[in-house]
């Protein structure tokens, strides 16, 4: 399983381990991942993402899942997010049409 938050497409990053005698060491830091259940306000439905720390408080800032995925870009957000967003954005726009 890939190692990438599904919300803001974070993943893991390569750098060194620099020790005191300077001998340099590759090493992989990886991305806080969370496994969350997301509540759609349009959809009126949970929805389970695995998603870094940060994007979580991103989530918050926005407004909502809904807010965030509106804003986001389509190259971020993983397949499932990307059908949520589709979705979500024809709920709204049936909405403002009744």
């Amino acid at each position: 399983m890939a190692r990438r938050c599904e919300l803001t497409g974070k993943g893991a990053q390569v750098g060194n381990k620099v020790s005191h005698a300077n001998n340099k060491t590759k090493t992989r830091f990886l991305p806080n991942l969370c496994n969350v259940n997301l509540i759609s306000d349009a959809m009126g439905l949970g929805y389970n993402f695995r998603v870094s720390a940060i994007a979580l408080k991103s989530v918050e800032h926005a407004g909502g899942l809904d807010a965030f995925l509106v804003k986001s870009r389509d190259e971020n957000l993983s397949l499932k997010a990307r059908r949520l967003k589709k979705s979500v954005e024809k709920r709204v726009a049936a909405e403002k049409a009744a």
